[in-house]
């Protein structure tokens, strides 16, 4: 069974550069092999990685729902719908990626989270590790696309507004009684400890901090993967130092 990494957060806080770091981390120390999942409608996970997006969940059931001719004659559509989601899934250099992506049809994110959860629940033993790049804010855990990890990292920035939405996201995935064995904390874009009295009431575990990194910026400016950052880079160090003792060997 695969060890579940659910990242959480409001926007803008670097959610998804995280979640792209620690694939990266994973990889280069060979723990196991890993499945990213951007269960994030918005999706860009794949350009942090560098891969080219090709199908998404959301497109292959609109594909589906239009052209119901195209479900094989002997095949349930709910087989089929599994079979294009398993094809789509993208080799990357050292990791798979698996796109929601959103819907163009009128219909809401319901189904398309069902499908996710449904196609998870048997992809989860086929890989090591699995990283989840969740939607920014709340409305993923009120859906239910996460409904259960070995731990859910919730990052935000040091403001009170971020900290808020933190506390916000630890609560409610305690309330819809999502089963984690562990909510953490990691603070971005700060380059110093953060005081310990502004996170003593989130009831989240704070493992550290990742400094502002212009190294980041300069690889975003110029549409490049962050797999392509320097090992020296100082995010990178600082979410290795969080990332040993932190996360075990799948």
């Amino acid at each position: 069974m695969g060890y579940t990494i659910a990242i959480a957060g409001k926007g803008g806080t670097g959610k998804t550069t995280i979640a792209a770091l620690i694939v990266r981390i994973i990889k280069e120390k060979k723990l196991g092999s890993i499945l990213a999942v951007d269960a994030d409608p918005n999706s860009n996970l794949s350009e942090a990685l560098g891969i080219e997006l090709n199908e998404t969940i959301g497109g292959i059931l609109d594909d589906i729902a239009s052209y119901p001719e195209k479900v094989p004659a002997g095949m349930s559509k709910d087989r089929f719908i599994e079979y294009r989601i398993q094809t789509a899934i993208q080799e990357g250099d050292g990791f798979d990626l698996l796109t929601m992506g959103r819907p163009e049809g009128p219909g809401c994110y319901c189904y398309v989270n069902n499908v996710l959860r449904n196609i998870m629940a048997k992809l989860i033993k086929d890989y090591g590790y699995i990283v989840i790049d969740n939607e920014a804010g709340l409305e993923h855990l009120s859906r239910r696309t996460t409904r259960a990890a070995d731990v859910l990292i919730v990052i935000s920035d040091a403001t009170p507004v971020g900290l808020k939405a933190a506390k916000r996201i630890g609560d409610l995935a305690k309330e819809l009684d999502i089963k984690t064995k562990k909510e953490v904390l990691i603070i971005n874009f700060n380059n110093k400890e953060i005081e310990k009295e502004k996170i003593r009431n989130l009831n989240l575990e704070y493992l550290g901090f990742v400094p502002r990194d212009s190294e980041i910026e300069k690889i975003s400016l110029n549409g490049a993967a962050l797999m392509k950052l320097d090992d020296s880079a100082t995010s990178i160090r600082a979410l290795k130092k969080i990332f040993d003792p932190t996360f075990p060997t799948a």
